[in-house]
């Protein structure tokens, strides 16, 4: 007579009936209780983590794209030295030309935009209030094509009126207690040239916008001017200090660094946003990696629970096992009938545990901005996280990796109770029964 074949539909039906204990043997069924549910919360926390951390570093790469440029072009510093004291001044670098550089870096293949700027910084006070600010002097176009300042949901006021005044962050409106309309004071230590030096220079400018980038240290530092108006205010006339660039992938935006700097001609250095936050991404990289070694741990250690719910179950049958064996079962459909009471257990509880993950992650926000509202801001800084909220961004190969993890690690651990199982002699399993 043939064998069965493998995993024939009995074998499914006898692990099934092993797995619904009766209450003689409800240790049985408390081990797979426990089993069950310590996957689910291992698997639940695995991919809400993994979300959460996803969402966080695409959160904070937008923020960056979204309100910076993918990469500056500048000129290096020149050194200068006095004829008379033969002191060494470093005079950083202008762009003379920069309507035309500005084209030239247009035409580089992959560029979809150029914009030049005048950099400056100052104090801005109002109300008896004073902050440190950084100006950046813009045009009104180049501006309004930047999509987290501009955004209508995060915004006040009209673009329109830009080249009337200055366009502020939330966090300086909010530390100046200014609102549209209201004159700030701006202080550069850089001001007017007279005959005994120079001096700071004060001006007072009109709030005509105020956005939010989703960056707390860029609400709280950033100023917009027009670019005619800061060239006159930081003595920069007919030349800019950069020119930003921003190209179709920014993620290869390195690539770009030598078609840009021979375009832009002899002295010229570039700046990514990489460059400026590429070793923060890094440790965000290998915190994930970190992450989920440690709650892979967390999996494995309940995936441990199984096999000791199927020694128990091992030790309970081995009178139905010698009976079986008795009757003609081969030691491959013990084994498969205890490997199938493993697996059952392992894939009840992946399922459950990614529904769990994947509601938790797409609530994570919600419960982010209950538990901040219980501690009074406590539980989420702005100033310490440099966003303003914590998104989860649910990506299928995150969950992939955490349902093969789990569904693995719960058919490995039932090989050794399995094994024993079929190789218990029929004999010895009968003698005392």
């Amino acid at each position: 007579m043939s064998s069965p074949r493998p995993f024939s539909r009995f074998e499914f039906m006898i692990a099934w009936r092993y797995l619904r204990a009766r209450r003689a043997e409800g240790g049985v069924s408390v081990m797979t209780w426990i089993s069950l549910i310590g996957i689910a919360l291992g698997v639940m926390a695995l991919i809400a983590t993994l979300a959460v951390r996803a969402g966080f570093r695409a959160e904070f790469v937008d923020t960056i794209l979204g309100a910076n440029a993918h990469t500056t072009v500048y000129m290096a510093p020149t050194q200068i030295t006095n004829e008379y004291t033969d002191d060494v001044y470093v005079v950083p670098g202008k762009i003379e030309d920069y309507q035309d550089a500005a084209a030239r870096l247009a035409q580089v293949p992959g560029v979809t935009r150029t914009a030049a700027i005048v950099k400056g910084q100052v104090m801005a006070s109002a109300n008896d209030s004073a902050n440190v600010a950084e100006v950046f002097g813009v045009s009104a176009d180049d501006l309004a094509a930047t999509p987290r300042i501009v955004d209508p949901a995060t915004s006040q006021g009209d673009l329109a009126n830009f080249d009337q005044g200055i366009a502020i962050g939330q966090g300086i409106a909010r530390e100046l207690n200014v609102g549209l309309g209201d004159r700030i004071r701006l202080i550069a230590p850089e001001g007017a040239r007279t005959a005994f030096g120079t001096t700071p220079r004060v001006s007072a400018y009109e709030v005509t916008f105020i956005f939010s980038a989703g960056r707390y240290d860029i609400d709280r530092t950033r100023i917009y001017m027009p670019i005619a108006e800061a060239q006159s205010y930081f003595n920069r006339e007919g030349v800019a200090d950069e020119i930003e660039v921003f190209v179709d992938d920014p993620e290869r935006v390195d690539e770009w660094s030598l078609p840009l700097m021979r375009a832009m001609g002899d002295g010229a250095q570039v700046w990514s946003w990489r460059d400026a936050s590429g070793s923060f991404l890094s440790a965000l990289d290998m915190e994930d990696d970190v992450m989920f070694v440690i709650l892979s741990v967390l999996v494995l250690i309940a995936s441990m629970n199984i096999t000791s719910g199927l020694i128990m179950l091992v030790k309970n049958k081995g009178r139905d096992i010698g009976i079986l064996r008795t009757m003609g079962l081969t030691e491959g459909s013990v084994l498969r009938v205890f490997i199938l009471c493993g697996a059952f257990t392992g894939i009840i509880g992946t399922i459950a545990g990614v529904i769990l993950g994947v509601v938790l992650a797409l609530n994570v926000d919600n419960i982010m901005a209950a538990l901040n509202a219980l501690t009074n801001g406590g539980a989420w800084q702005p100033e310490v996280r440099g966003i303003y909220r914590l998104p989860a961004d649910l990506r299928a190969w995150d969950i992939l990796r955490a349902v093969g993890l789990s569904l693995t690690l719960s058919f490995i651990v039932t090989i050794f109770p399995a094994r024993r199982a079929a190789r218990m002699n029929p004999v010895e399993a009968l003698r005392y029964e």
